[in-house]
């Protein structure tokens, strides 16, 4: 065992300091990344004034978490981390509707809805019927299934970012399948709008050439009794962000047809079905 520091040996002197009794998994995730982030500055020569400089950033980045913030998630959505973490633990068959992130936005307690409400409630942006089915990967319908959903407005800004603004529960609700697994209901059309970017993360992006923005999509959380639950979004087919995506959120399987409807109050139609697996 090498006791004393080398640049040589560097990683393995640091993982042989890790205790006999510590917790196997632990001692797995940190000698992977001491070993990982050691071959990291070796192959870049890491500088003094980089290895400065990064600290100064993380530092800033923990001072502008909050309650309402969190930048340390938003470093790892701009570094495609979160997406890869969610691929890693949510892998499906072919067929079965793909995950996608969370995102920072989901709130708890959202209003239980007649099914074909309208979870717009300020009025604004072009009107959006949003259809389609819960099935299994058979092609049933899923009955009791619950959609839990959630979008901006039509300004790009979500209620809890606004809570002076918007109405409480503004384009958000929760919708229960009947024997049939069809869902309907209406919202405002999604617009696609930029991450938080006035922080370091936000400076970082520009930086490396990269836009803020998440293409146009509408949340949904769909859970139903002996079915795996289903994070995901349906992405406004056509957006100008969907090849760009800040976060990398998009999925091909997850863009959403829309077609703009005449001679009716609601402008557009997005019809797409949810494919569940087995818990």
């Amino acid at each position: 065992m090498t006791q004393h520091f080398t640049e040589a040996a560097s990683d393995e002197t640091v993982n042989a300091r890790i205790g006999p009794h510590t917790e196997r998994r632990l001692a797995e995730v940190m000698s992977s990344l001491v070993t990982h982030l050691h071959a990291f500055a070796k192959d870049i020569q890491l500088t003094q004034a980089e290895w400065d400089a990064a600290i100064d950033f993380l530092t800033r980045t923990g001072q502008l978490c909050s309650a309402e913030r969190q930048e340390f998630v938003l470093l790892s959505d701009e570094l495609g981390l979160s997406m890869l973490v969610d691929a890693i633990n949510n892998r499906r068959p072919a067929g079965a509707t793909e995950n996608t992130v969370l995102g920072p936005f989901h709130v708890d307690g959202a209003p239980v809805l007649e099914m074909g409400s309208d979870i717009c409630l300020d009025g604004k942006g072009e009107r959006c019927l949003f259809e389609g089915a819960i099935l299994d990967l058979h092609g049933n319908p899923v009955e009791g299934a619950r959609l839990d959903v959630w979008s901006d407005n039509a300004d790009g800004f979500y209620d809890v970012q606004q809570p002076d603004v918007q109405p409480k529960w503004n384009n958000r609700g929760r919708f229960i399948t009947g024997a049939d697994g069809y869902y309907h209901f209406h919202g405002a059309k999604p617009t696609s709008y930029p991450i938080p970017d006035d922080g370091p993360v936000g400076a970082l992006l520009s930086q490396l050439g990269r836009h803020p923005y998440r293409p146009a999509h509408m949340h949904f959380i769909i859970t139903a009794s002996g079915y795996q639950t289903v994070t995901t979004h349906t992405f406004v087919d056509g957006d100008t962000y969907l090849k760009s995506d800040a976060v990398f959120g998009v999925k091909q399987s997850l863009i959403a047809p829309i077609e703009r409807l005449t001679g009716t109050d609601t402008q557009w139609r997005s019809r797409f079905n949810f494919v569940l697996i087995p818990a």
